[in-house]
């Protein structure tokens, strides 16, 4: 009888033990399931939500403008019409309303304005025409890192799909610009005319990789100042937007970032409010795209997909 109940007890014991052995295999391999699952999320959050890793990494000379909403516009008014009594033909604000949530997808925009020597190259490769202030075929001497400027829409189109890359959306260059936190200014919410070249404090324009202050979340320099950027959209009105103007529709590219030139003559706390004024990240201001004067440029952009 002792000898039956010590084999019983035994077979209960062994029996215990491979059922510990068998639940301690379970959770190992719903733990690996877990942390399986656990990885293949957060690769999905960083490729769908951020826009990254790339396998053949940040294009040349370009920075990244993650995924993800951002707000565009402002809802800031000039109740006083300060424009109108400075004696400017343009209202503020107005074209700016209201501030509105934009998602866009990952891209990259380039670092810096395209320089004069980025733009012979352009110019040697295909032949197209040079800007009128070259002579035969070259920008003056010293100028190789200044912007490319009295270059039209279609100009600054052309290079940039020769170069691979695009014009971006006036919402990808604000993006870019102000990042995800509604900032004025590239480099915060308060004028500073030391991180950008506007308001005529020097005498033209510099090379596109000055600046490094007022560079923008993303690293992009002078997204204020310097020249004027083309972008790829038409002047037409925000979703909500209530001011009325014959110069909406299909008739006017949007420039963006303001530029080296003077915005006119005042009393130095009005100069510097226009100025001010002038290079938030928000500011529209718009031009025929045949147009090209010796304060605008551009840049370019590059989607992540296709």
């Amino acid at each position: 009888m002792d000898k039956k109940r010590l084999r019983f007890r035994l077979r209960l014991r062994e029996k215990s033990r491979s059922r510990f052995r068998l639940r301690s295999r379970l959770e190992s391999l719903l733990n690996l399931s877990l942390n399986l699952i656990l990885l293949w999320a957060s690769a999905f959050f960083l490729v769908s939500v951020l826009g990254c890793p790339q396998r053949e990494g940040i294009p040349e000379g370009m920075v990244l403008v993650p995924a993800g909403d951002f707000i565009m516009g402002t809802d800031e008014t000039d109740p006083e019409d300060k424009a109108a009594e400075y004696g400017i033909m343009k209202p503020w604000l107005v074209d700016e309303n209201p501030a509105h949530k934009v998602f866009l997808d990952a891209y990259y925009i380039n670092k810096y304005e395209v320089s004069n020597l980025e733009y012979k190259k352009f110019i040697d490769a295909t032949g197209h025409r040079p800007p009128p202030y070259w002579q035969d075929g070259r920008y003056p001497e010293g100028d190789d890192k200044l912007p490319a400027v009295m270059v039209a829409w279609d100009d600054a189109d052309s290079y940039c799909r020769w170069a691979g890359r695009r014009l971006p959306t006036e919402a990808e260059w604000e993006k870019g610009a102000r990042g995800t936190d509604g900032r004025r200014f590239p480099w915060g919410n308060e004028f500073d005319n030391t991180k950008a070249n506007v308001g005529a404090t020097k005498s033209g324009p510099m090379p596109v990789s000055d600046f490094e202050s007022g560079k923008s979340p993303y690293g992009a320099y002078q997204m204020i100042g310097n020249v004027w950027e083309w972008t790829s959209d038409w002047y037409k009105p925000y979703p909500g937007n209530k001011y009325s103007t014959d110069q909406y529709g299909e008739k006017f590219r949007v420039l963006r970032g303001n530029s080296f030139a003077n915005v006119g003559h005042f009393p130095q706390e009005i100069h510097k409010e226009v100025v001010a004024r002038h290079s938030s990240t928000t500011f529209r201001l718009y031009f025929r795209q045949d147009g090209s004067v010796g304060d605008i440029g551009f840049r370019c952009a590059k989607s992540l997909k296709g």
